[in-house]
């Protein structure tokens, strides 16, 4: 608020009079207090939203036999393609066989339809404790050490992703955030190789280049 004082006395003839201007500042006092008070309360409630990474586990008392049979029965390699594009193999990549590369997109009908389709024991063991916990019927730290243990299983899947130079970031975030929505813990993003470029063109020409499949088979 402020107010005009005109002084004391009518002043000289002739002359006007002096105004005095005087503002008071404290109703804007009083509203930097409230917007700072709504700042701070807002902050509190908008905790950032953290995504929960589990990495595989190293296990020393596992033979290299024993994780040699487990890579080739629950590997899954993704092969992140241009035009958001995905093409996956299980186990060990068939050279010979271009039909054993599958290409799939990021739909829910596509990428997650089948990671559901091989990880449905984990995805519906999660769904268990969820709902243990919205019941509040378990701490957040027993939920959250039991969801460590669901999506590190020994017997879960590992999922290998392999982005290609035509990929975009996007679409590795796009595949991140299906190993949470899967429930899959057991995963990592490696470099791709000449035998997946490989695989890549030999699909696209329909088996046309399966003759040269010698020099990228495995022994």
């Amino acid at each position: 608020m402020s107010e005009v004082n005109t002084g004391d006395g009518e002043g000289k003839k002739g002359k006007p009079k002096k105004l005095q201007t005087r503002v008071d500042f404290t109703p804007m006092v009083d509203m930097n207090m409230l917007l700072i008070t709504f700042f701070m309360f807002c902050t509190t409630l908008s905790k950032p939203q953290m995504m929960d990474l589990v990495m595989p586990t190293k296990d020393k008392d596992i033979t290299v036999e024993q994780q040699t049979k487990v890579d080739e029965a629950k590997t899954i390699t993704l092969l992140l393609a241009e035009n958001d594009i995905i093409y996956y193999y299980f186990g060990k990549p068939n050279y010979e066989d271009y039909t054993s590369l599958i290409k799939t997109d990021y739909t829910p009908n596509g990428l997650r339809a089948m990671l559901v389709g091989k990880n449905g024991k984990a995805i519906a063991k999660m769904a268990e404790l969820r709902d243990l916990k919205q019941q509040n019927k378990i701490p957040e730290e027993q939920y959250k050490e039991q969801a460590k243990e669901i999506r590190g299983a020994k017997d879960g899947i590992v999922v290998i992703i392999k982005p290609t130079n035509a990929s975009t970031y996007k679409n590795l975030v796009d595949v991140l955030d299906e190993m949470q929505i899967c429930s899959i813990g057991q995963y990592a993003i490696v470099d791709l190789t000449d035998g997946d470029t490989f695989l890549i063109e030999n699909l696209m020409k329909k088996g046309a280049l399966t003759q040269q499949a010698a020099k990228f088979k495995q022994s």
